[in-house]
């Protein structure tokens, strides 16, 4: 989900809030069509283009219908709520059953494999973790070869300077579109990927979805931006972002704040983060002051 914000924060430049709902979209197109007797792969292949469509109707507000890019993030989102309900058969909560060991085996990750693998029940490649990694490497290989072909650099090109890309004769309206499309496509196979873990889908899963994933991509530019310059690298700086987010919020728990204060708490880091870059530059950078005026004068 970090990767797929950062595509539209960081490259497009546009803070896409479909994302709260397309994280629901794949999630719930995934569990009705695995529970409904459909190959895994082909669900979630199913979720992932489920999502792209998402991206694909704010991206058509946005640029077919001239409606500012957040605005057209919001009226899609609001819009996914019910086209999710209407997914899940107007049912707010659809479980996978993982009672039975067949469907249980069926799945990519599960709550159940943790305890599994550390029981020795099942093998080490079984654990989410490894299995989420190689999902993760795998996307930044794709997206590291993706743009750097030209399309790709077209779209990097539009979110960088969108008059100077038109001038190059881009279409910045389809690389826009594009875009959005290939961001909330990402975040719907996150949300694939979720349900499986906790083996249902939920109507509010993907409420605050957009804070977390721009949450994670600040975290890992704040700390690594310096020092990633490569595009796969700044990739990688999102997920680790994600990761130092996380232990950061289970650190806080553990230390008795309520979970009705994630929420808030969340709110406050990616604000603390967007003020760092501003007050170093603006306090902590001094500006070099060349000697020699009064001679040249």
């Amino acid at each position: 989900m970090a990767i797929g914000v950062y595509i539209t924060y960081k490259i497009l430049d546009i803070a896409d809030l479909t994302v709260d709902g397309s994280f629901c979209t794949g999630g719930a197109a995934f569990v009705v069509l695995f529970t409904g007797g459909v190959p895994l792969w082909l669900a979630l292949l199913a979720a992932v283009l489920a999502g792209m469509l998402a991206g694909l109707a704010t991206g058509l507000l946005h640029t077919f219908c001239g409606i500012p890019a957040i605005l057209a993030g919001i009226l899609t989102q609001l819009g996914l709520w019910s086209v999710n309900m209407a997914i899940m058969g107007m049912k707010a909560t659809v479980a996978i059953n993982v009672t039975t060991p067949e469907m249980l085996d069926k799945l990519l990750v599960s709550l159940r494999f943790v305890q599994d693998v550390a029981k020795g029940a099942r093998p080490f490649w079984r654990h989410p973790i490894f299995v989420v990694g190689l999902f993760t490497v795998a996307i930044i290989v794709l997206l590291y070869w993706f743009f750097g072909r030209e399309v790709g650099a077209a779209l990097r090109s539009t979110g960088s300077n969108q008059n100077m890309a038109r001038a190059q004769g881009i279409n910045t309206n389809f690389c826009k579109v594009l875009g959005l499309m290939l961001s909330n496509g990402l975040v719907a196979l996150s949300g694939a990927l979720l349900v499986q873990y906790n083996s249902a889908a939920e109507i509010n899963m993907g409420r605050g979805a957009i804070v977390i994933g721009l949450a994670a991509v600040i975290i890992g530019e704040v700390i690594f931006g310096k020092i990633f310059r490569n595009f796969a690298l700044k990739l990688t700086a999102a997920v680790i972002g994600a990761i130092i987010y996380y232990i950061v919020m289970n650190f806080v728990l553990r230390m008795g704040l309520s979970t009705d204060d994630l929420k808030l708490l969340t709110a406050l880091v990616v604000a603390v983060f967007l003020t760092i870059p501003y007050w170093k530059g603006k306090y902590f950078t001094k500006v070099p002051v060349k000697k020699g005026g009064k001679d040249n004068a």
